[in-house]
C-alpha cells in the first residue's frame, strides 16, 4: 500500500495535507493516508481517464466510508 501511495503522491495527488503539519495527518496510519492520497489522485486524473485501482489496494465507492 505504501508503494501505491508513493505513486499517487508522486503523480499529481495533493499529499501536503497528510504530512506531519498537514490538516489531514491524523489519524497517522498508512491506511488513512493512502485513502486520502488515492482520492486526491482520482479527483485530479479521472477526467483524463485515470484509473483508481492501485494494484488492487483501492476501489471507487459512492458513499463516504467514514459515515
Amino acid at each position: 500500500m505504501q508503494e501505491a501511495m508513493d505513486y499517487a503522491c508522486g503523480s499529481g495527488a495533493e499529499c501536503g495535507s497528510i504530512q506531519p503539519s498537514g490538516a489531514c495527518y491524523t489519524p497517522d496510519t498508512v491506511l488513512a493516508h493512502a485513502s486520502y492520497a488515492f482520492n486526491s489522485y482520482w479527483q485530479m486524473t479521472k477526467a483524463a481517464g485515470g484509473t483508481c485501482d492501485f494494484g488492487g489496494t483501492a476501489t471507487i465507492v459512492t458513499r463516504d466510508p467514514s459515515k
